[in-house]
């Protein structure tokens, strides 16, 4: 359980770090990369061909947006990491069919060896269940229902310590996704102002203003969109993970307790 809260510990102490450092990285890119002197020509227009220059003119909410962007990737590899490490080593599917045979056969120390060997969220709950079966059949003071309910209880509190590590800063990649296209909205608007106002202009309109205007709108427009599609995909397809290692843990939980009870 120490394990488990200092893991916990860690993975918020990194998100708590990634937030403004993505924030940093982002405006030292919008700066001193996309506003580097040479991107632009005498008159500070941007060179022909040299997207970093159009991206600069999205305005000062560019560099919100390079750092929600950011975020979606940091927390994307950090997600890949931790859901990597909790299934273990080969397939989750795999493993708990071999566990299911050696319990039916009442191979329980195989069945802990295994567990052993896969070392992962499925394993541990499997593990801890297992252990806890062993206990409880040369402890003649319980009777078979207070036996079941036992392993029943080791069972969901390993499991209640292993699922929150999984879903853990998947929060912050759903959040990017709604606030990637609200911040590209806040981007287009406040180009279409500066547009309307060039043109709004007495006598001829501003064109190099109107231009920027709708360079500024475009460029967030397709920022915030890229950042909220790819958080999605992402989101979506760390829930599709997570839900396959927790019916493996369910599985798995109702195999040790089903086996206890046709063998007790």
């Amino acid at each position: 359980m120490s394990n488990k809260k200092s893991s916990g510990g860690i993975q918020g102490l990194f998100a708590s770090i990634a937030v403004p450092a993505c924030l940093v990285v982002g405006i030292i890119i919008y700066q001193f990369i996309m506003g580097a002197p040479d991107n632009f020509d005498a008159e500070g227009h941007p060179k022909p061909g040299n997207y970093l220059a159009m991206i600069y003119m999205g305005g000062f909410i560019v560099p919100i947006l390079l750092c929600v962007n950011l975020l979606v990737i940091v927390f994307s590899i950090e997600r890949f990491i931790t859901i990597a490490k909790a299934k273990g080593k080969g397939r989750v599917e795999s493993f708990v069919r071999k566990v299911q045979e050696m319990l039916s056969n009442g191979q329980l120390d195989n069945a802990m060896a295994e567990c052993d060997k896969q070392q992962g969220s499925v394993a541990n709950v499997i593990k801890a269940g297992i252990s806890k079966y062993k206990k409880v059949l040369s402890d003649n003071s319980m009777d078979k229902e207070a036996k079941t309910a036992a392993i029943q209880k080791d069972i969901e509190e390993t499991t209640s310590l292993e699922l929150p590590m999984l879903s853990k800063n998947l929060v912050i990649i759903s959040t990017c996704a709604s606030i990637a296209t609200l911040l590209g909205l806040i981007g287009t608007v406040l180009g279409m102002i500066r547009a309307f106002a060039a043109l709004a202009n007495a006598g001829a309109p501003d064109a190099t203003a109107l231009a920027t205007g709708i360079s500024e709108a475009l460029i967030n427009t397709a920022f915030g969109i890229t950042g909220s599609c790819v958080a999605i995909i992402m989101y979506n397809y760390f829930s599709t993970k997570i839900d396959a290692l927790t019916y493996g843990i369910d599985e798995a939980g109702y195999s040790i307790v089903q086996t206890f009870n046709e063998k007790n």
